[in-house]
């Protein structure tokens, strides 16, 4: 594609649905890529059952978007849909939001209280984080989950509902049970349906149509507002940008440009310096989101290492063996950095 610096490219990007016939709602979920695709269609499958589904990947991804998604196409659907962030409230005080407590039950309770299991009956609960609940809790939610039945914190009535369980983390709760960190026999209960959805480094034919569907959301808040296109040089740097926060840090870009920049067309320069000037100075892009205090050290590295396999096993058809050769590393190694990763091909080709 040729264009003069100033002219308009619009990277057109027509948002493809799940065909008519699978029944199935997106509720607004954006994307054409296969790791989406695929993601979608087992959203579509287990959203007829109330098995329980344990939705894994990156922070910024959509995780909470496809449990929605799955609750609203269920028949679950008239019921509450409630989200409790198992990583935001303290763990003194998250036995009491999940199943309530009695008047004084503790100090500073004044009154009985619901918890969040009661309100979800006839629903579905969201365990979003749920990797960063304690060991002592997991023991209370494995009884609920398996007996749909609790009693409040400090009650002695056992209380029975009727609800639907969905969780999600982005920890590698595997290697949390190998730590001792999470129980494997609640792993197994919450991962009776998996479901991985790939950061946006790995799905980059969906950030175009993501753009689309914030940039129509702006219309929708602003009166007045005109879709804006991207020049041909910062529509390049944004499908060479890494986008270590996903989903989120995209949106947040769109509601950026969209209020700051006053022309229809986006330039390079309307783009943060680190999308921009990355892009051009060759820096990895994990590295400038380190220095821009969006990631740590240690996740940087698993970054980087991502990239390498990723790009070893697509130079090499997904064969392990000569992947393995080009990265130096055994191929044992390699097949459980992939494990670890939950890394998986984007296409139909056969892995070896």
């Amino acid at each position: 594609m040729t264009a003069s610096p100033t002219s308009a490219v619009k990277f057109e990007s027509t948002i493809r649905e799940i065909p008519d016939n699978s029944g199935f709602d997106r509720f607004g979920i954006a994307g054409v890529s296969k790791g989406l695709l695929k993601v979608l269609e087992t959203a579509r499958k287990v959203s007829k059952s109330n098995s329980s589904v344990l939705i894994t990947g990156e922070s910024g991804t959509g995780k909470e978007l496809i449990a929605r998604a799955i609750h609203r196409n269920s028949s679950r659907c008239d019921g509450p849909m409630v989200v409790i962030n198992c990583g935001a409230i303290p763990g003194e005080l998250l036995e009491s939001e999940l199943f309530g407590h009695e008047r004084g039950a503790f100090t500073g309770a004044v009154r009985s209280r619901i918890g969040r299991f009661e309100i979800a009956d006839r629903g579905t609960i969201f365990l979003d984080e749920i990797g960063d609940m304690s060991p002592e809790l997991q023991v209370k939610l494995l009884r609920a989950i398996q007996e749909r039945r609790f009693e409040r914190v400090g009650g002695t009535t056992t209380i029975e509902v009727d609800i639907r369980v969905i969780s999600a983390t982005n920890k590698d709760l595997q290697a949390a049970m190998t730590q001792g960190l999470f129980r494997e026999d609640l792993f197994y209960r919450l991962n009776v349906i998996p479901i991985h959805i790939l950061p946006l480094r790995e799905r980059k034919e969906d950030i175009f149509p993501l753009i689309d569907y914030f940039q129509n959301l702006m219309a929708q808040r602003m009166p007045g507002y005109k879709i804006k296109t991207f020049s041909e040089s910062a529509g390049q740097a944004v499908l060479r940008h890494d986008w270590p926060g996903n989903i989120r840090e995209l949106e947040n870009l769109i509601e950026r440009v969209s209020v700051l920049v006053d022309n229809d067309i986006i330039e390079l320069y309307d783009l943060p310096d680190y999308i921009a000037e990355t892009s051009s100075q060759g820096i990895p892009p994990s590295v400038v989101a380190v220095f821009n205090n969006e990631i740590g050290f240690n996740e940087a590295v698993d970054l980087y290492q991502r990239s390498l396999i990723l790009y070893a096993l697509n130079q090499t058809g997904w064969v392990k063996a000569k992947a393995a050769e080009i990265l130096k590393i055994n191929r044992t190694t390699l097949v459980e950095k992939i494990k670890k990763m939950n890394i998986e091909p984007e296409n139909d080709s056969p892995v070896f």
